[in-house]
């Protein structure tokens, strides 16, 4: 059942693959982000840290396994460049929640969810061309 499931996505369009994965992994951090700072009291920002390590794992396995799966990119090589694209990008979206919370004053939640969305985009780039390169063209 889960491997159909799997195939039947492998069919759709690579973005789209990237964007359920990236939703299902903003899902998780956003998640997180508000337990943590619901139930724990937990500044947001730390909150953030905590939660990008937890959504890390999501994202990880989620574009190994579908968004980048052509590639065949496998490894602790693949799993450091990845790590490296999600830190640089974990980097800005610190800077931006930072501005959108102590700046800009918004909301917490709608602050990182709008974040997130503005960082996808450099993520995908990164992603596709370096961290999950295929080995032909490594």
């Amino acid at each position: 059942m889960i491997s159909d499931l799997l195939q039947a996505l492998r069919r759709l369009p690579q973005l789209l693959q990237f964007v359920l994965v990236g939703g299902a992994a903003a899902a998780t951090h956003l998640a997180v982000v508000g337990a943590l700072v619901a139930f724990t009291g937990l500044a947001p920002l730390w909150a953030n840290v905590l939660a990008f390590l937890v959504a890390f794992v999501v994202s990880y396995n989620g574009h190994a396994l579908l968004t980048f799966s052509e590639a065949r990119a496998r490894g602790w090589a693949v799993v450091a460049r990845y790590f490296a694209v999600a830190s640089l990008s974990f980097a800005a979206n610190e800077l931006l929640y930072y501005i959108a919370l102590n700046w800009l004053h918004w909301h917490y939640f709608w602050s990182l969810a709008a974040v997130l969305v503005l960082v996808a985009v450099g993520t995908f780039a990164m992603s596709k061309f370096w961290a999950f390169r295929s080995h032909s063209t490594a």
